[in-house]
């Protein structure tokens, strides 16, 4: 018994299993969505009190590691969501996988060049930040990348 093709991105996500792209926004979704909420928890989120709204005056470290302030955590919450959002059709995935990739790189040279204490650095950045930030910048882009293409499984038809 045969089956007709799927006539949509999203029904066609190659079943039972979710396109990669999808799959990979909505892992970095979750992600970003936890470690929001994570940024607003004291003991996991060290010298608490210290947290400010922005700025590098913010002395509150994630995981006593990476420091944040609520506007930083605010950006992870509104990334995660984003994620999940976007993570319903293949398309919007991988835009968001490289279009957020792009966004990490560039704070990562912006972590690089604009100094710690500066006025400027208003996420709040530091080193640790600038190493993950190029890191996530890397994967996501490698991400976006890697799932734009993939040939049509047996019974699909391929897309334009």
């Amino acid at each position: 018994m045969s089956t007709s093709p799927h006539t949509s991105e999203r029904a066609d996500d190659h079943r039972p299993g979710v396109h990669p792209a999808r799959r990979a926004a909505r892992v970095f979704g979750v992600v970003f969505l936890v470690v929001g909420v994570l940024g607003f928890v004291p003991g996991i989120t060290t010298d608490y009190d210290q947290l400010e709204v922005a700025g590098h005056q913010s002395h509150a470290m994630l995981l006593g590691i990476f420091q944040v302030s609520v506007l930083h955590n605010v950006v992870h919450l509104l990334f995660g969501v984003a994620g999940l959002l976007v993570s319903r059709t293949a398309g919007a995935a991988r835009t968001y996988l490289v279009v957020g990739g792009v966004v990490y790189l560039v704070l990562w040279l912006y972590g690089l060049v604009v100094g710690e204490t500066s006025q400027a650095n208003f996420v709040p950045l530091d080193t640790a930040d600038d190493w993950l930030h190029l890191a996530l910048g890397v994967v996501l882009v490698a991400l976006g990348i890697a799932t734009t293409r993939r040939a049509p499984a047996d019974g699909e038809r391929a897309r334009a």
